[in-house]
């Protein structure tokens, strides 16, 4: 079994909840995942909420500005600056709240932020290109990053009382990856970042937070083909990726899953519908994915007790509050079932 901080059958939340109430969301996250639940972000608060606003508010002495293109590095930290850290906060006060009011006392708690390549193809540089495509604004970036990501685990920690988790956003690198990303004028694209830049700029901020934290970082990406052997060398401890789009993928990626978990790794497994379905999956149609992932790798299902955490497919922002509840329930039967599988499966 893998050293992680958890124990078999937890299962937990990707990060993002609908709605802009943080004590609402962090009732839910709470109450479902008692056992690794995750300071909630809610994007639908609007700027400064979002993947990159709130990560760039983590940052160390790298203030950003919005201008109409998106976010941009400034020369001194403005009102929108301001309202991004005093969203964090609040979540954080709802967070500890919620805990100390319920008596839940969670043996890990996960917080979320971009990982530095999704963060650095987010933010323009003052004169109007991707703070990537700079080699010295790329590690300023990483450093501060590292530094801010280290600081507010560690004021998450302290305030909850108990270990806590860092997960790594990386959505955008595939496209990084693919030199498929745009320039902020959308009239070109950013050459291709080569696999060994990509994986020493994420070591380095991997190895940073962990060495802060003490425990296992958790590189997250939803895509369809998830670089998880990039992820892998780079550091990252557990992988999180959306199982229900794992049919049919070619041998190379069953072979880095294959020895991702081999290996000691945990797979953070999206299985449960990010937003609301025609149907709700029963709980064999919720692990399936998982179940066959397994099968296909050659494992005997009893891995999923010992190296899986089951999850949404990605994050609850587009979905209802009812759903969200709904989907996070989900999620914990699923851990649970991966333990003790009905007599069914």
């Amino acid at each position: 079994m893998t050293n992680t901080p958890w124990a078999p059958g937890t299962a937990t939340g990707v990060g993002s909840m609908p709605g802009a109430d943080p004590y609402e969301a962090a009732n839910v996250v709470v109450g479902e995942l008692p056992d690794l639940p995750h300071l909630p972000e809610l994007p639908g608060r609007g700027l400064g909420a979002d993947i990159i606003g709130r990560t760039a508010a983590l940052l160390v002495d790298l203030p950003i500005e919005v201008v109409p293109s998106g976010y941009r590095t400034a020369a001194r930290p403005g009102h929108e600056h301001r309202h991004a850290v005093d969203l964090i906060r609040r979540d954080i006060d709802a967070l500890e709240e919620v805990i100390e009011r319920t008596g839940v006392r969670p043996p890990v708690v996960k917080v979320q932020a971009a990982g530095p390549w999704t963060l650095t193809a987010g933010i323009e540089l003052a004169r109007g290109h991707r703070v990537l495509t700079d080699r010295g604004a790329l590690r300023e970036f990483a450093d501060s990053l590292s530094e801010g990501l280290a600081l507010h685990a560690a004021e998450v920690s302290r305030r909850l009382e108990t270990p806590v988790v860092v997960q790594l956003d990386e959505p955008s690198l595939p496209t990084v990856l693919a030199g498929a990303l745009s320039t902020p004028s959308g009239y070109g694209t950013v050459p291709a970042v080569t696999e060994p830049d990509a994986r020493d700029v994420l070591a380095g901020v991997i190895d940073a937070v962990g060495g802060a934290t003490g425990q296992p970082v958790i590189v997250h990406c939803c895509a369809p083909r998830p670089p998880v052997g990039l992820f892998r060398a780079a550091g990252a401890r557990a992988l999180a990726i959306d199982a229900t789009l794992l049919q049919g993928i070619p041998a190379s990626l069953s072979d880095q899953l294959g020895e991702a978990w081999d290996a000691g790794m945990t797979l953070l497994l999206g299985l449960v519908p990010g937003t609301p379905p025609v149907r709700p999956p029963t709980l064999a149609e919720a692990a399936k994915p998982a179940l066959d992932l397994a099968g296909l790798l050659g494992f005997p299902r009893s891995i999923l007790g010992e190296r899986a955490v089951p999850t949404p497919t990605c994050g609850l922002a587009g979905a209802d509050s009812a759903w969200a509840r709904r989907a996070l329930t989900l999620v914990r039967d699923v851990g649970r079932a991966f333990v003790e599988p009905p007599e069914s499966w």
